[in-house]
């Protein structure tokens, strides 16, 4: 028994350290050997025939190919989930990078601190300087939101004129071809002046005709419409969403019918189109309409199958049949958006995107231009909003007395800033390492969906606590409310491009267990494999690969556990910990991700909650690392306190996430993950106190670690806005801090007499103040009662 024991152990530390199935079979033989001095003959005879018998099998492939794998495979193709084209055209969508590793359970830390960290270039930081800022001066948001319902004249020619709706389009065609970085800085800096600006820029450089004709589009189609495009002669939209196919987008019932009809004075053969659609974003101005139905030839014109599948075709907003209706209103932030509808509307076949060979391709196309969009508008209008509200709600409570104090000063409203830093922060640091592998020229779908579920939700978080400092001066609107707009349009980030509870609970970790894993879609692809050779030999290599990477995770999971991961190979760094951290809990997502697969096989589709927690765990690893990556890479001092307090309170979520797995999980499972992942408990636990004032302090005062965080909004220059005068009295009420306290004192030991109403000439007389700060002391509450007014009608 002790020796059988000791043979556990030491396979257990070969797993760890991942040694070949050659060294485990010649260690266990050389065991085997030694041990045997003890045994009786029977024994001996029975335990070397099981362990040749077995070696044999496993380390001859061709033996184990017909004994093992042959069997397997069969059984696999059996019980293996089966996709319809729709989700094998998601899985295939965009490519796999850091989400990989996170996957493996052996994140690979010196690829990613390899990456070239996200910059811009002089041409495109001039462009945020000059046009942006130019465009910004012309959005007065209460104009726009309350009173105009639209964006003013002046800034519609300037976005279609100096190529805003052209950021993504090759210079070739006349576009900026603006890196990944630079589109989202200049989304962030706009949503910091108008919402209403910064989506109608954001969505025609997002899913939109130009992106799907630059990688799809003919060469005719490039030619024709992406100048005409970057000149801004037309407005683009794009119409997927329908009354009957939201989430389920690929069950759209728009139809077109393959058949003979006329154009432009000729017979030719062509598409009938019908459609309804809704929550169109610029379709009640557009001129070029992309659109998304299903394609069907009853007369086998195209000579292939009836039901062609999803095609997306360009479709000009002026032709006969086309119906463009009222706009929506979206919660009172007046970008243009409305319904559409088309019937019978005849367009030639050259009008779908790719011509005749792009008939039925359209949900590949959608799915993998979805891979990268969705990665930077939203996150970028998220981090805008959040980097605002960290700036002014920072500010508001260091301005803002209450009780003789700033408010910003009591624990309960620190606790609140400790959140918006931090947040606002990590939000960054995930936008920057996402732009940085778009811009690299990958294209992770999973990521994508990570970094826009969780940057928007965060938003949401970060903008109510803003509010809930803000109090009576937030809920009141009017043209003073910097928060009001922000706070209205939550739930548009939440809700479009894939809304958050879907994308949370289906796709994150149901995309990404198959797309990302190492093996699952090898052994997917080899079970679909025609050549029954080919199939064996690919099953066989991801089989057993598979089967390895789990053992191995299983061992280093537990190992890690019972050591606190003190002895994980890292980068050195001051970090090296939250190195270790993040490695342990990846080789515990992995494990508990096959072992979910296998129990739960095709039931794990409908465990949403389980999923969803797993997608919770996979999204706190992903911004954990690029924290990492950020203070890495360098920047402003002390990124160390809002690094600490990110990483205590995302290794506590994951912690509390895998423990609300475990316990719903059924017994045997329940026990099994306990053990392998927390053998002497769960030992995680939020930041302390005096670390989440630290963070708190990093918006509440001037300095470097403000800058950073609130780096890339617009400021106004007109010094009578109200960005200006907060900014002038925060300012202010920082210089004369020590003054107040001052005052204060003196108040408190009598020697002045608050009854008075010239306290500041009495602490002049006294020798409290001198004059010149009796003037700075009294600019500055005049600033303070600027700030905290409250427009009224």
């Amino acid at each position: 028994m002790l020796f059988f024991i000791l043979m556990l152990i030491v396979i257990w530390i070969l797993l760890v350290f991942e040694a070949p199935l050659a060294i485990h079979t010649a260690v266990v033989a050389g065991m085997l050997f030694f041990a045997g001095w003890h045994w009786s003959s029977p024994v001996l005879v029975i335990v070397w025939s099981l362990f040749i018998l077995i070696a044999l099998v496993l380390n001859l492939a061709q033996v184990r190919k017909q004994v093992l794998t042959r069997p397997l495979l069969k059984l696999f193709r059996k019980i293996k989930p089966r996709l319809s084209a729709t989700e094998q055209a998601a899985l295939e969508a965009g490519d796999v990078w850091w989400d990989g590793d996170l996957f493996s359970g052996r994140p690979d830390w010196d690829k990613l601190l390899a990456v070239p960290p996200a910059t811009l270039s002089a041409e495109e930081q001039a462009f945020l300087d000059g046009p942006v800022n130019e465009l910004c001066a012309l959005l007065d948001d209460w104009e726009i939101t309350q009173q105009r319902q639209d964006l003013p004249p002046a800034a519609w020619k300037m976005i279609k004129e100096q190529g805003f709706f052209a950021l993504i389009i090759p210079k070739k065609y006349g576009g900026l071809e603006f890196s990944a970085m630079a589109n989202s800085a200049l989304i962030t800096k706009l949503a910091s002046r108008s919402l209403t600006a910064a989506v109608t820029v954001m969505v025609p450089n997002s899913l939109g005709p130009a992106e799907l004709l630059m990688h799809y589009g003919t060469e005719e189609q490039r030619d024709y419409y992406l100048p005409r495009l970057a000149r801004g002669e037309e407005v683009p939209c794009f119409a997927l969403t329908g009354p009957n196919a939201g989430s389920d987008a690929a069950s759209i019932p728009d139809m077109g019918v393959v058949c003979s009809g006329e154009w432009q004075g000729e017979q030719v053969t062509g598409i009938r189109l019908n459609w309804e659609k809704r929550y169109i974003t610029l379709g009640p101005v557009a001129t070029l309409l992309g659109l998304a139905f299903r394609l069907y030839d009853p007369e086998r014109l195209l000579g292939g199958q009836e039901d062609i599948g999803i095609t997306c075709a360009l479709v000009p907003t002026d032709l006969p049949g086309i119906e463009i209706g009222q706009r929506h209103n979206p919660l009172n932030v007046p970008f243009m958006n409305g319904p559409n509808w088309g019937h019978d509307v005849f367009i030639p076949l050259e009008m779908i995107i790719g011509g005749r060979s792009g008939a039925g391709k359209g949900w590949q196309m959608l799915m993998q231009c979805l891979s990268a969009g969705r990665g930077i508008s939203l996150p970028a209008l998220s981090v805008g909003a959040a980097k605002l509200v960290a700036r002014d709600t920072g500010a508001y409570a260091a301005v803002r007395r209450q009780f003789g104090l700033p408010i910003g000063r009591f624990e309960g409203i620190e606790e609140v800033l400790t959140r918006i830093a931090g947040e606002t922060w990590l939000m960054n640091a995930a936008r920057d390492l996402t732009c940085a592998a778009l811009d690299q020229g990958s294209k992770p779908a999973v990521i994508s969906g990570i970094v826009k579920q969780n940057l928007t939700e965060r938003m949401r978080a970060v903008v109510n606590d803003g509010m809930d400092i803000e109090g009576g001066k937030g809920i009141c609107l009017g043209p003073n409310n910097h928060l009001a707009s922000a706070y209205q349009a939550i739930p548009i980030g939440i809700t479009v491009e894939g809304a958050n509870i879907l994308t949370r609970s289906m796709i994150i970790f149901g995309q990404g267990a198959i797309r990302c894993h190492p093996w699952i879609l090898q052994e997917l692809r080899a079970a679909d494999n025609p050549d029954p050779r080919e199939a064996l030999n690919k099953f066989d290599e991801a089989f057993f690969g598979h089967l390895g990477l789990s053992l191995r995770n299983g061992a280093s999971a537990l190992f890690y556990g019972l050591t606190g991961g003190y002895f994980i190979a890292v980068p050195e760094s001051p970090q090296r910990r939250w190195f270790q951290q993040v490695t342990r809990y990846s080789t515990a997502f992995s494990l508990t991700a096959d072992l979910l697969m296998v129990t739960l096989g095709g039931r794990l589709k409908l465990k949403e909650k389980i999923t969803g927690r797993m997608a919770d765990i996979l999204s706190e690893l992903y911004l954990l690392s690029a924290a990492l990556k950020a203070v890495a890479s360098g920047g402003a001092a002390n990124q160390e306190v809002l690094l600490e307090w990110n990483c205590r309170r995302s290794i506590d979520r994951i912690q509390e996430n895998f423990l609300a797995i475990i316990r719903n999980l059924p017994l045997p499972l329940r026990i099994l993950l306990r053990v392998l992942i927390f053998p002497l408990g769960a030992w995680a636990a939020p930041p302390d106190d005096k670390l989440g004032g630290a963070v708190a302090a990093t918006i509440l005062t001037p300095g470097p670690q403000r800058d950073l965080l609130t780096a890339g909004l617009y400021l106004s220059a007109d010094d009578q806005a109200p960005d200006r005068i907060l900014t002038a009295a925060f300012q202010l009420a920082a210089e004369t801090d020590a003054l107040e306290k001052d005052l204060r004192h003196a108040l408190k030991v009598g020697t002045l007499n608050a009854r008075q109403a010239d306290l500041l000439e009495q602490a002049v007389k006294q020798g409290i103040i001198s004059a010149e700060e009796k003037e700075r002391l009294q600019r500055a509450r005049d600033l303070r009662q600027r700030v905290i007014a409250v427009d009224a009608f």
